[in-house]
Order: C-alpha cells, then structure tokens, then sequence
C-alpha cells in the first residue's frame, strides 16, 4: 500500500527514511508480510539516490525490521517485535460544547452478545433474504444507475422515493407521493435533519416518557429545551403539552417502549393542540410492519389537514439495520430546506442500496418478506405470553400491545423482586434483557424483545429468565 514519506530539509535522507519506515512498522500502518516498493521505485518517487533508500532498508533488515526475499521483494518481518498503537493527539486542551458533554454515552456502545439476547431493536438477521438482496445489488452495479454528473439528488434514488410511496400508502394509509418523500440513512438521520431545520437554541421540544431515548439527545444536542410528556393507556396526555412547545415527538402507531397505540381521540386532540400552537408533530412510526393483532389506527399524517406532521419511518427493523436505510415524508413548505441539510450533511445516500430496496419494493418482495417474518415473530411472541402467563403471572403483567418486536411487562405491585436484580442475575446467566427504567417513565418493569432469539432456543432463554426471577427475590 502506499506509505507516506516526509523528507523536509537535506540531511541525512537514508535516516529519515530509516526512521519514518520503522516507525510505520511499530506503530502497524505497515504490517508483517507486506511487500515495501523497490529501491529504485521508492527512490524515484522521493527524488533521492537509489543508494539513500538501500542504505535505510539494509538498517532495517539488519535490526529485523525487514527481511529479503530472493525474487520477490523486500517484505517487512514476520517476527514478533513490539509495536504500539498509533493514535491521534489527545487534544488536551480541547472541549466540545456543554451540551455534548452532558449527554451520556451512546447507545450500543457496550453491547455484547450474550447467549440469549432479548433486548429491543434488532430484527433476526437469519430472516433477511441474503441471496435475493445479492441478486438485487447485484442489478444495481449497472453504468446506467450512476448519475452523469456523479452525484444525485439528495432526496434519494426517485425510482426508490416513488416505491416508499406507493408502499407506505398501500400498507399505512400514508398520503404522499414521490416528491413527498426523501430518503435518508436510518430514522435517525431523518430526526437530525427535522432538527437542523426546525430547531433553534432554546426551542421548546416535547417527547413521550416513556419514550425513544436517541430522540431526546439528538433534540437536545442541537439545543433545544427538551421536556419530557407522560404517556397514559391512550398515549401521549396532549393536556401535558407546555405552552411555547414548537415540536412533539411522538411514536402513536406503537408507542416505544410500552407498545400500546395512540387512541384516535388522542390523535385527534393532538392535532387540534398543534394547530392552535402553531406546532409540528414528528410522527415516528417505529416497528409497526410486524402486526398480530387488531386493525391499525390512521396515521397522524393521513388525519392531518394543515400540514402540521412530519411522517419518519425506517427499514432497519423490517429489514437490517445495517443497511441504514429510512425515509421522511414532509409538508411542500419544509422540503426545500430538508433537501438542502440533507445535500450539507452527506450529499446523498448509497444509490446501489436505494436502488436494490425500490427493486425489493417493486417485485412484492417487501410484502413476501414482512409476511413471512410476522409469523415467525409470532411463534416467539406468543411463547414469551405463554411464558410469564404460566410462569410468571404473580410477578409480571404484560401491557396489552399488537404490533412490534418486543413485549413490556410491569412488576406487579404485590411481586417481591426488583428489577435491577432480575436484570443483574440474568446477565450472569447469560440473559440480556433491559429495565423499563432505561426508557423513563416511573413504573418499574422489563422491556423483552424476541429479535434476536429463535423459536427453537426460546424456551430455554425464557427458562433461565425465569430462574432469575427466584434468585432475585428479596424477603
């Protein structure tokens, strides 16, 4: 590979090329086995004498940096020798701004992998359909798909803008076309960039509590006053709304994380609350692809007459996360704006993936796919309900929800565990599963996903949750 060598000023040439080789050697920007360019190449490419270069290769051969080989070339040395990590400056005198200092670290920063994972938020990779996703890709590596000017526009691949569309209005009552829509990576993106263009210091912000975490930081992080609204059996209480609130972020399809849905009547009052406060709603509808029971209620976005909501979706839990794929449906009188943040922050999204997922969308394979992985997460779902039905029905009650990857369960009050025990004792049985209490809100309880854990090890996982249970117990 390419190596980068300084030779500033004239003296001695041989030892600075000695010394930033083997420095490159410790530090493991050049690696053992791998071949360094020929004397006479190297030396033409730094303008020295081919004598100067052989001279600082004999040194490092000589010290076991280097070894030749006969025909072959000159490769750095297989042998063990101490190296130590390069790194950039530690910046000792360099702060970022007291918001980002207060946020905690981020999410996933410390995920492991236990033998039973039932945490929330990743879809089970072994549903995906990897060969037909390959042939997709695949199509997409075509001259045709790059854009004469070698970039795109920074809405998205139209051909995949005009597939959500279509798919979000079939498949949710969405109202929106094409230009409706833009493309962004992951939901997340899609809240940054609502953020950056409708948020200023000190805006007021609104979200659930319980509620999605990432969303409050991202709000927060651009500096906005963000106020927690508490979340009832109906969904977010509008009558908690503060006056001067400009912005509620709200997931109503399947509220994250109890799972319970936004009543219609609720849904009806939050609009008539943003109207009359000139405010914007954030629709998130996060993990209602996957649906087992009960017909799901309108959108916000498909009741609202006034332009007041911005719909944000994602395939990270239909699909993979790792694609990084999500969308945002936005009023006319936003769009230019959105486009233009979107274009400053990375121009536009990967067009061979976009173009892969409108093919995806296009040939029903979406559909098929949520199909299939609705009654596999079923079979899991229903197994968990079992589970603390039979098992556990004196300590846990489960909050009645139909949609999604996960279940919420409350302790019941008359339950003589703790739940920060039962979630210590099952990390030590090598059970993930997260508090309620890690989402806000005030009853305490547990958030049990089923993503990650297949209908043939379920059992077992959910037999050692609940051992767990008795070995947190307090007397």
């Amino acid at each position: 590979m390419p190596f980068h060598i300084s030779l500033d000023g004239h003296t001695d040439l041989a030892a600075r090329i000695y010394r930033q080789l083997r420095d490159g050697i410790l530090d493991g920007r050049l690696r053992s086995d791998e071949r360094l360019p020929p004397t006479r190449e190297l030396a033409g490419e730094l303008g020295v004498s081919r004598n100067t270069v052989a001279v600082a290769y004999e040194r490092l051969t000589a010290e076991g940096f280097l070894s030749g080989q006969v025909g072959r070339g000159t490769f750095v040395s297989a042998d063990p020798m101490a190296r130590t990590g390069r790194a950039a400056p530690a910046g000792a005198g360099l702060r970022p701004a007291e918001r980002w200092r207060s946020l905690p670290a981020p999410l996933g920063a410390d995920r492991q992998e236990p033998a039973f994972d039932f945490r929330v938020g990743v879809p089970d990779p072994g549903l995906f359909p990897l060969r037909t996703w390959r042939r997709l890709v695949s199509q997409a590596l075509r001259p045709s798909l790059l854009p004469p000017s070698g970039y795109a526009d920074p809405a998205g691949l139209e051909g995949l803008r005009v597939a959500i569309a279509r798919h979000i209005g079939a498949a949710r009552s969405v109202r929106a076309n094409g230009e409706d829509v833009l493309v962004t990576q992951g939901a997340q993106q899609a809240l940054d960039l609502i953020g950056r263009v409708l948020i200023e210091p000190g805006t007021r912000v609104a979200v659930e509590d319980p509620g999605y975490p990432p969303a409050g930081r991202l709000f927060a992080s651009l500096g906005a006053r963000v106020a927690k609204v508490p979340v009832d059996a109906e969904g977010l209480d509008v009558t908690a709304l503060a006056k001067g609130t400009r912005l509620v972020y709200t997931t109503p399809s399947h509220q994250f994380p109890l799972g319970t849905p936004m009543s219609l009547a609720r849904r009806t009052a939050l609009l008539a609350w943003a109207e009359r406060n000139d405010a914007v709603i954030v629709e998130d509808d996060y993990d209602s692809e996957y649906r087992f029971s009960d017909r799901p209620l309108e959108p916000l976005q498909s009741l609202d007459r006034n332009g007041r909501v911005l719909y944000v979706g994602s395939f990270s839990k239909t699909l993979l996360p790792l694609l990084r794929l999500g969308f945002l449906v936005a009023p006319a009188s936003l769009r230019p704006a959105l486009r233009q943040a979107k274009q400053l922050m990375d121009w536009h999204g990967d067009l061979v993936t976009q173009s892969a997922l409108a093919s995806f969308i296009d040939e029903g394979l979406l559909a098929r796919h949520v199909r299939k992985a609705t009654r596999e997460y079923a079979v899991r779902r229903d197994r968990i309900l079992a589970f603390v039905h039979d098992e556990l029905r004196d300590v846990l009650e489960i909050i009645p929800s139909s949609a999604g990857l996960h279940l919420c369960a409350t302790v019941a009050p008359q339950a003589t565990v703790t739940v920060d025990g039962v979630v210590a004792e099952a990390a030590r049985a090598g059970v993930a599963v997260e508090s309620l209490s890690k989402y806000g809100g005030t009853r305490g309880g547990l958030v049990i996903g089923y993503g990650m854990v297949g209908a043939d090890r379920i059992d077992e996982g959910l037999a050692r949750l609940g051992a767990c249970f008795s070995a947190a117990r307090v007397s």
